[in-house]
């Protein structure tokens, strides 16, 4: 295994690389930090919104952990524990594209009215063949938002599971040792997420003709490449770890960092710098002139805290999670907050 001393400078622990991550991180955040404080300031739909905003928190949340990790990449796998806290997120994000999506189309009531009887689109590309001759129901619906939910679940808990076992010294980036809990974690987070993705991308295809005036493909893409790109750059990142082509190194001192923790620092430089690349492109994903309508709004600093307090507030994940994993789901089904302002809030099936 090839080894190098610290002092003859590797990569990631230059100011270049530091400064380089650093300016992407903050021009990120002065993007959505602004894009989020126009929606704040014309919060005309609200139920809409309240998704839109929690989405672009992922950018200052992957971006700072990234940052803060790639400062402290040597000192104690602190690392790990930015990671945890940071994925815990792409869980949320990829909850709150699949609510905004069922905002868009008025809710579960008005989404199977709509699709309920037709044929589902079955191919082998998408691994749908099984579904030939099938229609969609109201069992496919629950599955697509379960599938969601499951990640917002299992990710927490198995983030805190990872701290525990770094805490013991039996978790470490990149060790595929059958002894370890690294092996484990990944292949319970890699189905997890990959339940969680397959869930948004039947919804989509079965939703698809319906959600063509809100420019989903956009959004879709922008979101998947998002926490996608992250999750494959790492599975490539641990192929080179695994060819020695990333290797261990070790300081002045003698003291040895694994090729995991090198791994991760290189993943963390590369998400810094595509944080900026994200920003853009959610920008484009979810401009606020689709709410600026109203003119001549009065808004304070109050109202502004007070929708940002409302936003975050992640109580409706909890009351989304009992009604769709409730044993009689099936004979109930939701409408979004402005339906309900004008009917039932469920409506038996």
């Amino acid at each position: 295994m090839a080894e190098w001393a610290a002092g003859s400078g590797i990569f990631l622990q230059t100011k270049t690389a530091q400064c380089m991550a650093g300016v992407a991180v903050w021009l990120a955040l002065a993007l959505t930090c602004q894009q989020i404080y126009q929606h704040l300031r014309w919060y005309t739909h609200p139920s809409q919104q309240r998704w839109i905003i929690r989405i672009l928190f992922i950018v200052p949340i992957y971006g700072l952990h990234s940052w803060v990790s790639l400062l402290f990449f040597l000192k104690d796998n602190y690392y790990v524990y930015f990671f945890t806290v940071r994925d815990c997120y792409e869980a949320f994000v990829i909850y709150n594209f699949m609510s905004l999506c069922y905002d868009y189309l008025g809710g579960e009531g008005n989404i199977m009215s709509e699709i309920r009887g037709k044929p589902i689109r079955s191919s082998c590309a998408t691994l749908t063949c099984c579904l030939v001759n099938k229609t969609y129901t109201i069992g496919f619906l629950r599955f697509c938002k379960q599938a969601t939910l499951q990640f917002c679940l299992v990710k927490p808990v198995m983030a805190f599971v990872i701290i525990l076992l770094q805490s013991k010294g039996e978790y470490h980036d990149g060790d595929w040792s059958p002894s370890g809990g690294y092996l484990y974690a990944t292949i319970i987070y890699n189905i997890s997420v990959s339940l969680a993705l397959y869930g948004l991308f039947l919804f989509y295809s079965a939703t698809r003709d319906m959600l063509t005036p809100f420019e989903p493909v956009l959004k879709f893409c922008t979101i998947k490449s998002i926490i996608f790109l992250s999750f494959w750059q790492g599975v490539l990142l641990a192929v080179l770890e695994k060819a020695q082509v990333i290797n261990s190194i070790i300081d002045t001192h003698g003291t040895t960092t694994g090729a995991g923790t090198v791994s991760a620092g290189y993943q963390n430089f590369l998400i810094c710098i595509e944080m900026l690349f994200a920003a853009i492109a959610l920008r484009a994903a979810f401009p606020i002139s689709v709410y600026t309508a109203e003119t001549g709004r009065t808004v304070t600093m109050h109202s502004i805290s007070s929708s940002l307090k409302e936003t975050m507030n992640p109580k409706d994940i909890m009351t989304d999670a009992i009604h769709n994993f409730h044993p009689q789901y099936q004979q109930y089904t939701q409408y979004s907050s402005e339906v309900k302002s004008k009917s039932r809030p469920y409506e038996k099936l």
